[in-house]
């Protein structure tokens, strides 16, 4: 069995030493420029953990496990596009560092690379491969979707926000889960039993990166705090605010999500004092809690040995201990 850091490390001896043989050069420099970032890469790492639940080989599908790390990073450059982002992982974003139409040439140009990556799995299982594939970058497109819309309207529901981060989110680390399992020829009950894990840890990841985009420390996550707030996301905090905040809390939140004009660390200043006052903050606690808590409960249902788990459940426990 291998461990999550020696995955890691084997997934970023593989994307740091990809090649890129193809010209011209202005297209291809962003793609190197966004994987050398390097991330957790949680998604490969999950489908290689998947993978050994059943095979001791989890480096002989190093090329489709980070297919899916080419194309979250594909979805997260066009993403910081669309919310004029400064920082991702510390660093300038594409269309900051480049412009725009960069952003979107080289970020289309990620997404073809992904699927050709994935192709390179097994020809015997590359048909349920690419239809997972493809089903969950789909989906993924509409949870953005949804979040864009969301921004527009003052009564999303917390079930439709749940609905839109499984999409966004959640799909993505139960394809990894489930073509892992698929790769190793897992029985299909195992294999979608993890699916259904990576779903449900997929919301409580989330959940804990709205949280961390409010209350996290910048050097640690990575990107500025408070975008959310500055964009008026309906996360499950804004959501919950309106929800439980009192007439004059609920009068002042609408001052904020409706105001044009405002200094930004004053907006963030606000709005956070308002969700302490509410107590957002354990609440949100609370319902990551919850989704982790259940995602357990799915794990103990997949048929191989516990002693096997050890590794996943190690590295699962690990990114829901991030430094708020």
């Amino acid at each position: 069995m291998y461990s999550s850091n020696q995955i890691l490390e084997q997934v970023n001896h593989y994307i740091d030493h990809l090649a890129y043989d193809r010209r011209p050069e202005s297209l291809y420099e962003p793609i190197r420029y966004v994987l050398s970032l390097g991330g957790k890469r949680i998604r490969p790492v999950l489908m290689l953990l998947a993978y050994n639940l059943y095979k001791d080989d989890p480096l002989s599908i190093l090329s489709s496990a980070c297919a899916l790390e080419t194309y979250h990073n594909y979805t997260l450059l066009h993403d910081d596009l669309m919310d004029n982002a400064d920082l991702r992982r510390g660093h300038q974003t594409v269309h900051k560092r480049w412009d725009a139409n960069t952003a979107i040439l080289s970020g289309d140009s990620m997404l073809v690379l992904a699927y050709e990556r994935m192709a390179q799995c097994d020809p015997a299982k590359l048909k349920p491969v690419l239809d997972l594939f493809t089903e969950t970058a789909l989906e993924i497109g509409e949870g953005q979707q949804y979040d864009m819309d969301f921004e527009q309207r003052q009564d999303v529901t917390e079930e439709e926000y749940i609905e839109m981060i499984r999409l966004k989110t959640s799909v993505l680390l139960a394809c990894a889960m489930k073509i892992g399992a698929i790769l190793a020829d897992a029985p299909e009950a195992d294999a979608q039993r993890l699916y259904d894990y990576g779903e449900k840890f997929g919301l409580a990841f989330q959940l804990q990166d709205d949280y961390l985009d409010v209350y996290g420390d910048t050097k640690v996550f990575g990107k500025a705090i408070g975008g959310d707030i500055l964009c008026n996301k309906k996360t499950y905090m804004l959501i919950n605010a309106f929800n439980l905040a009192t007439p004059a809390q609920r009068e002042q939140l609408m001052h904020w999500v409706s105001r044009r004009d405002y200094d930004p660390q004053e907006k963030i200043a606000a709005v956070t004092a308002l969700y302490n006052e509410i107590g957002i903050d354990r609440l949100a606690k609370e319902k990551i809690r919850y989704y982790f808590e259940e995602s357990k409960k799915v794990l103990t249902s997949v048929n191989v040995p516990e002693a096997r788990k050890a590794q996943l459940i190690a590295y699962t426990d690990e990114m829901m201990q991030r430094e708020y």
